[in-house]
């Protein structure tokens, strides 16, 4: 079985506990209790406990708590899918949704998504 990974030392147990206090956000109160647990000497199960996860799960916590502070146990926005089309003709769709569709140089009244999708091919 491997090692621990320290905790850092730079927040007080006091200050652990007033940051999770004031957290608007349960899942960041959640991880700040247990990173205070361990900090208050309790052991990394019992700290897992008080988190509701798994050791390697509160082990990511400590990780991201020490690289980020409390403000890293905060939920990420996941990245995403990058974008299909590229940046100029992102633009490029924008400025036609923006001007109205011409009959004579569009063929179409209004547009619909088919004619986007042909339009950006």
């Amino acid at each position: 079985m491997g090692k621990a990974v320290s905790l850092i030392t730079d927040y007080l147990l006091t200050q652990l506990y007033d940051f999770a206090k004031s957290s608007s956000d349960a899942d960041q109160y959640r991880r700040l209790s247990a990173i205070a647990g361990i900090r208050d000497g309790a052991s990394r199960s019992e700290a897992a406990k008080v988190g509701g996860v798994q050791l390697q799960t509160l082990r990511d916590w400590v990780l991201r708590f020490n690289k980020h502070g409390p403000e890293g146990l905060l939920d990420r926005k996941a990245p995403g899918a990058s974008p299909k089309l590229g940046a100029d003709y992102q633009a490029a769709l924008v400025q036609l949704l923006e001007d109205c569709p011409d009959l004579d140089k569009h063929g179409v009244v209004r547009w619909r998504l088919q004619d986007l999708v042909s339009w950006s091919k």
